[in-house]
């Protein structure tokens, strides 16, 4: 189908997505991963909601809040910033009384994204147009994330931290011509690239998200901070909060910029230009 008249009657913010992806072409050859991610996301948040366990579900609706905002599902990111706001505040009760709404708009927005891509309006052809585009996703996804978990690197590179496929996928298409992109889904996977690579000078720059699951950005810092690393590993924290707290708190460390999401691409190079010059001037 891939008719933009169709996102925009089903609610879908088109041209404040367009902010991030520049045009419809890169929005549509993105737009699949919305499906690998809720795939992803929506067993966690089953997990951690049953578990009364708020610490993680609070990251999980975060990165699906993350997620929503990049291809404009308004109403989604929405619903999901309000769980995120209302699990941090560790009150299971909302998040038990909304959870089918949250669940009802994630599974409307999963039919409207495989009618766009060509499934369910095309009858029985679809499937095939939709795997492609699914298979497309995760292929970039495998290129993206070709590097084995602490790996040593031989050439400059930038490690993108966060938990999105999203947004280590749309890093990785704006530098692959220029750097190696490293990626790490979480916090644990970050540090041991960092712990493999502190003997050499190959990374130029890191982009570290705060909200992850298993171990958060705020452990990568206190890391970086105790081994001296943040003039040999410039850091830059990317971040969907915007709190006071968290800001502040991100400052204590002598990281180099900040950058709220969703983000553009003029944005993550602006950000990745002075993270680089800080450590050519030290």
């Amino acid at each position: 189908m891939l008719n933009v008249d169709f996102l925009k009657e089903n609610g879908v913010d088109v041209d404040k997505s367009l902010e991030l992806f520049g045009d419809m072409q890169t929005y549509n050859d993105t737009v699949g991963e919305f499906l690998l991610g809720v795939s992803q996301k929506i067993p966690k948040l089953e997990e951690y909601k049953n578990a009364k366990d708020m610490n993680n579900y609070a990251i999980y609706v975060h990165s699906l809040k993350s997620d929503a905002r990049y291809f404009g599902f308004t109403k989604l990111a929405e619903l999901a910033y309000n769980q995120e706001m209302k699990s941090k505040a560790g009150d299971v009760y909302y998040i038990y009384d909304t959870y089918d709404e949250l669940m009802s708009e994630v599974d409307r927005l999963t039919h409207v994204v495989k009618q766009y891509l060509g499934k369910e309006a095309v009858g029985s052809g679809g499937e095939d147009d939709i795997n492609e585009s699914l298979e497309k996703t995760e292929l970039l996804g495998e290129k993206a994330e070709d590097v084995s978990l602490g790996e040593v690197y031989n050439e400059p590179t930038i490690l993108v931290a966060d938990d999105s496929n999203i947004v280590r996928n749309f890093v990785s298409r704006i530098f692959s011509d220029t750097y190696k992109v490293g990626v790490a889904k979480d916090g644990k996977e970050a540090l041991d690239i960092i712990k493999a690579n502190q003997g050499n000078d190959s990374i130029k720059a890191i982009l570290l998200d705060l909200n992850m699951p298993e171990v958060d950005g705020f452990a990568v810092l206190d890391y970086m901070k105790k081994n001296k690393l943040f003039t040999k590993m410039p850091v830059s924290i990317i971040s969907g909060d915007s709190s006071k707290e968290t800001i502040d708190k991100a400052f204590t460390y002598q990281i180099v910029d900040m950058i709220k999401k969703p983000f553009n691409d003029i944005d993550i190079k602006r950000v990745v230009e002075r993270t680089i010059y800080f450590k050519e001037m030290n």
